[in-house]
């Protein structure tokens, strides 16, 4: 897996200030993997295209982790708007990866 970006676009409550995310996985582990389809999922149903997602992998770039303070995949770290938020898991707990990205649902 490589560090990509990627800008999603389809119906669903928006947002109208782009937010900007990285997320930190560990090559394809299940939990990566579950917080890639549910990531995705919120972004297509409440971001539209207005995100940017960084996806590191932490196997490949272990320096970037470390520079950005991240020690347990995976972990969503929203950079902006502000306040700067993190989450750690499967991002499956819907409503509090909302919470840490600033939507209201």
């Amino acid at each position: 897996m490589r560090s990509e970006k990627t800008t999603s676009s389809d119906a669903g409550p928006a947002v109208a200030t782009l937010v900007v995310m990285r997320l930190y996985v560990a090559d394809s582990a299940p939990n990566s993997l579950k917080a890639i389809a549910n990531l995705e999922a919120i972004c297509k149903e409440y971001l539209q295209d207005n995100f940017e997602l960084e996806i590191i992998d932490v196997l490949e770039f272990p320096q970037r982790a470390l520079a950005d303070g991240v020690l347990v995949t995976p972990s969503l770290a929203k950079v902006s708007p502000s306040p700067a938020a993190k989450i750690v898991g499967d991002l499956s707990d819907r409503r509090n990866v909302l919470q840490v990205l600033g939507i209201r649902e």
